[in-house]
């Protein structure tokens, strides 16, 4: 990647929305991206809205990846919870084949798993979490990525990963405050979530042209990932990606 060609790809969490109740604009910003994170039904989508959003990501020609969480429907996904390694295991196997099976009878196949909410956030700190999602993707196919958190330094998640045999794939954030380290700055602190689209952008940019952009203290932090997500539950979200999604090609 070099700073004149940037060349990243755009993901956005979707399929987010639950019986009555509705979240994002996954009709819209399907176009404009090249990965949906779908979710399993632990955290968001019943099995309608499942069904609708691999259709409308078949349409678009997009890849479809599996947004496990914990099981926290009231929470959406963003409360930790104690649970084992087993369990978790067990959680993000199930989860994958429900969405797998809305994917097999579309044609298609899950691409790759990208852990949601806190779930997500704990595999940064917890080597028995973070193993047991891997042996999940090892065990449901040879070969299916996990997308984790770009740090300042991967060191730790390259390695696991390399005795699960289950490639990679980093993610950075177009509309999170990161601390100095590169975990994403909790989103309790003031300042955690940037809704401002000429910051979003330009933090965006930043990280697809490798070049460093501001911490959550101010000072340069520089990550390396192979996808971006803008979050779909921010208002922001499709008025960013248009200008995002414009930028990129035009690069």
């Amino acid at each position: 990647m070099t700073d004149q060609s940037p060349r990243i790809l755009l993901n956005c969490d979707m399929g987010e929305s639950y019986g009555a109740w509705r979240m994002g604009d996954d009709v819209h910003a399907m176009p404009l991206i090249d990965q949906a994170n779908l979710a399993c039904g632990f955290h968001a989508g019943d099995p309608l809205t499942i069904q609708r959003t691999v259709r409308l990501a078949v349409e678009q020609g997009v890849s479809i990846g599996a947004h496990p969480s914990y099981p926290d429907l009231a929470g959406f996904g963003r409360r930790h919870l104690s649970c084992s390694p087993e369990e978790v295991q067990a959680l993000v196997l199930y989860q994958l084949g429900a969405l797998d099976a809305f994917c097999r009878a579309a044609g298609t196949r899950v691409d790759y798993v990208k852990p949601h909410g806190a779930l997500y956030n704990d595999l940064v700190r917890d080597d028995a979490l973070l193993v047991a999602v891997l042996d999940a993707c090892a065990a449901y196919r040879k070969g299916l990525p996990l997308m984790v958190l770009a740090l300042a330094d991967n060191t730790r998640e390259l390695a696991l990963a390399d005795a699960a045999d289950v490639p990679l794939m980093f993610e950075a954030f177009a509309d999170r405050a990161y601390l100095p380290d590169g975990q994403l700055a909790p989103r309790r602190l003031a300042g955690a979530v940037h809704h401002e689209p000429q910051r979003i952008l330009d933090q965006a940019l930043a990280i697809a042209r490798g070049e460093p952009f501001p911490d959550i203290d101010g000072n340069p932090l520089r990550l390396r990932a192979d996808s971006l997500c803008v979050h779909g539950d921010n208002p922001e979200s499709l008025a960013v990606l248009r200008r995002l999604r414009g930028l990129l090609d035009a690069a």
